[in-house]
């Protein structure tokens, strides 16, 4: 089959688009003819090569893709061959305390598929058939691909973690990254006041078609006194980070007193600058985040089926242009999801 890949971790020039076996379906798996597959920011943080997480080599980028279902393996009864599908993009165990609880994505043994397995770039991907569920009738299959692992992420971080409220206040930084898009997009359809940030005021404007109500440029305004100054000097009841290092000194001093700040990643840094007295003093709550569990993905897609909840494609490259979209990623002028459209000899 063909596939976007690497043999070492590295830069770009390790990038190929060549041949690599194609799956075949075990107990309790299914293999997906793609149709489309979605980038993340964890596509270069793989690429580059991520501490402590080996990933065998020559591996195959991409969590998010839509297709159809060509191979059953055995035990498998919730879909069969021709079947439109998406999936869930976390490997658990089905087995460890967590798992049985239904907490997947603290399973003892999580993953995620293109991180700790060969992904979505390319013409077949093998997934659990438990993690799959029917494509969105009224979407395109790039649509399809775009929305799994960051609506599923934010869904997590706004309702279950932070259990986010209607009326309440929400300040997303960073909004030209997906899970802070589809952070807006959800808050906005739980009726919360949203406040988002970034550097581009093109990336501001167009937040404002999500529904956010205030855009902050943070290289021309200090964020935390901006948001003081908008709330009466209270704050916000949830922080949205993604981002880490270069925004979490922000995020404490914008919490309001009793505030949530959840986290699911650190794209500028694992080790920012803290100040444990905010913390306290003001009674934060410091909530992790990671994916979600099967629930959440069926109640999120729902919303989704629903025409709720829509994602945002910024742009589609063949898979033979697949370096080519690694490299628009990683410059960072996308608003919406970078797609890589997958069809037979593409």
């Amino acid at each position: 089959m063909r596939a976007l890949y690497f043999e070492e971790h590295g830069s770009f020039e390790n990038l190929k688009v060549g041949e690599r076996p194609k799956p075949q379906a075990g107990s309790g798996e299914v293999v997906i003819a793609l149709r489309a597959a979605a980038f993340n920011h964890l596509d270069l943080f793989v690429l580059h090569g991520l501490p402590g997480i080996p990933v065998p080599l020559p591996h195959i980028g991409g969590a998010d893709g839509a297709g159809v279902v060509v191979e059953v393996g055995p035990g498998v009864a919730n879909v069969r061959e021709g079947d439109e599908v998406v999936f869930n993009p976390g490997i658990w165990c089905g087995q460890c305390e967590f798992c049985r609880k239904g907490e997947h994505s603290l399973c003892v043994s999580y993953g995620i598929v293109g991180e700790h397995t060969d992904g979505t770039f390319a013409e077949y991907v093998k997934v659990k058939a438990e993690a799959c569920f029917p494509k969105p009738s009224h979407m395109s299959w790039e649509e399809a691909a775009a929305f799994p692992l960051t609506f599923l992420t934010a869904w997590r971080m706004l309702f279950t973690r932070a259990r986010l409220q209607a009326g309440e206040t929400v300040l997303i930084h960073g909004i030209g990254g997906g899970v802070a898009q589809a952070a807006t997009i959800l808050a906005r359809q739980a009726q919360a006041a949203v406040i988002v940030t970034s550097s581009d005021d093109a990336k501001l404007e167009k937040a404002k078609g999500l529904g956010a109500e205030i855009t902050i440029n943070y290289t021309l305004e200090d964020v935390a006194r901006k948001v003081r100054e908008l709330t009466g000097k209270r704050g916000v009841d949830v922080v949205v980070e993604t981002t880490g290092k270069a925004t979490w000194m922000t995020s404490l001093r914008c919490a309001a007193k009793g505030g949530r700040i959840v986290t699911c990643g650190a794209t500028t840094g694992p080790d920012p600058a803290e100040e444990i007295r905010l913390i306290f003093w003001n009674q934060l709550s410091i909530l992790g985040s990671t994916m979600g569990n099967q629930k959440e993905f069926a109640d999120m897609l729902s919303m989704v089926c629903e025409k709720k909840l829509r994602p945002l494609v910024d742009k589609v490259f063949p898979l033979a242009e697949g370096i080519a979209a690694y490299r628009y990623l990683a410059e960072g002028r996308q608003f919406g999801k970078v797609v890589l459209g997958v069809r037979d000899g593409a």
